[in-house]
């Protein structure tokens, strides 16, 4: 492979931050022998949808509000923790051809497969009015090579850090937001580089700097134009500098201490908030609702928010619409409604997933709005710069949610005592194996 891993300690690294974890739903409703669970019920327009995560339409009342403003509709939906585990019973049920909801979830992760290998399967919203209200970027990630739209953004991810304010002072370092993300401005080693500081001069029980280097690295590939693959398709992970940075930068935070080893979303992260294990977290704005929830009341204000050393999108999903759909069109103009403007803003002012809607972004409610958890943080000003920092074209490929996670797992070698050579010839050999 290209890539020359070094053993030594790396000076300035690159950055690179975007694609997947994040938020969908998933829908319940008609039985899985169906090819989907909607249709016409007792006089009502019956429409089923499957998701993931927290995308936050059935968490902040928009079902109820759309059955109230069209009552002859009927919405049944479901949502999934893990979307892992989701996203194998959907291809599962692609495969078969039965089982599909009327509506389905698509992390962005999954986006190239989708529209690579199963544009068939889904609904075409090229022909839908009112839906050039999305940032450039974001339709294009589920549109396929002959222009056919598989679906309508929701979310994205915008990057920034989130950190302890209270550590940060018990180690002696600025604790008002501007100042902590000056500490870092525009470039991810001074990032590592105040967590050696930090490590050194903490006055207190044992704290560690960041979660896990995983969430570093996803934090710098993903605000990479080229991550995993390249425009014409081909895995160039192994090639890639930029991934080569993402990985030195991450294994020396491994190496020098800096990491609680807690993977984002695995056992253990939860209790780390909750505990106050570690002071910092490279956080998509879709994360902040998890943390506040899980780290709890009691460190409510300790918490705040500063800029990341460089743009970057990690996360974002979809909702489309199956062809077979007996509901189709009343499937699309719902999904144009949810994703719409105003539907985005409100999420946003509920739960905090930043707008993939350029007009939502720009709206009063996402640029004026702050965290009361965080400090009275800014963050509709601080996701919403972050956001116009993603680069515009971001190439995606077929596998990048599965090549996300096994660096995770590498990475994780290391903070175990692993060599990062090995802990890189492991990550290799288990991609080229998921991915053929």
């Amino acid at each position: 492979m290209a890539i020359v891993r070094r053993s030594s300690r790396t000076t300035a690294l690159a950055v690179v931050a975007s694609a997947g974890a994040l938020a969908l739903v998933v829908g319940c409703g008609g039985s899985d022998d169906s090819v989907t669970g909607g249709g016409k019920k007792d006089g009502k327009t019956v429409i089923t949808m499957g998701m993931f995560g927290v995308m936050g339409i059935k968490e902040t009342g928009l079902i109820e509000q759309y059955e109230k403003e069209n009552p002859g509709v009927d919405i049944q939906a479901e949502v999934a923790g893990d979307e892992q585990t989701y996203y194998t019973a959907l291809q599962t049920k692609l495969a078969a051809g039965n089982g599909l909801k009327d509506i389905q979830g698509i992390e962005i992760g999954r986006a190239k497969e989708i529209t690579d290998t199963q544009a068939d399967k889904f609904a075409d919203f090229s022909d839908v009015t009112g839906t050039d209200h999305f940032l450039p970027w974001k339709q294009s990630q589920i549109t396929t090579a002959d222009g056919k739209v598989l679906g309508l953004g929701t979310d994205i991810g915008p990057m920034a850090v989130c950190y302890r304010k209270d550590y940060f002072e018990q180690a002696g370092l600025p604790t008002d937001r501007e100042e902590v993300g000056k500490l870092w401005e525009g470039d991810w080693a001074k990032y590592v580089e105040v967590g050696n500081t930090f490590k050194k001069d903490f006055k207190g029980d044992k704290v560690a700097y960041m979660d896990a280097a995983s969430g570093l690295f996803n934090a710098m590939v993903y605000g990479q134009s080229e991550q995993y693959y390249n425009e014409q398709g081909e895995l160039i992970y192994d090639k890639n500098p930029a991934v080569e940075e993402a990985w030195n930068l991450a294994a020396d935070a491994a190496e020098d201490g800096l990491t609680a080893k807690l993977r984002q979303f695995q056992p253990g992260w939860d209790p780390g908030l909750a505990n106050g294990t570690f002071a910092t977290a490279v956080c998509p704005a879709w994360m902040l609702s998890h943390i506040s929830e899980k780290a709890g009341e009691a460190n409510k204000g300790k918490w705040d928010v500063a800029r990341a050393p460089k743009g970057a999108n990690w996360g974002g999903s979809f909702l489309g619409v199956v062809e077979k759909s007996p509901v189709k069109e009343e499937a699309k103009k719902l999904v144009a409604w949810l994703t719409a403007p105003e539907q985005q803003a409100h999420i946003f002012k509920k739960i905090g997933n930043i707008p993939s809607s350029q007009e939502a972004l720009e709206s009063a409610d996402v640029k004026d709005a702050t965290s009361e958890y965080f400090s009275k943080a800014p963050i509709g000003e601080i996701f919403g710069a972050a956001a116009q920092e993603i680069p515009d074209k971001q190439v995606l490929g077929r596998k990048d949610g599965t090549i996300k996670d096994t660096f995770s797992q590498g990475l994780a070698l290391i903070e175990q005592g692993t060599s990062r050579d090995k802990a890189w010839d492991t990550t290799a050999e288990r991609i080229e194996k998921a991915v053929g």
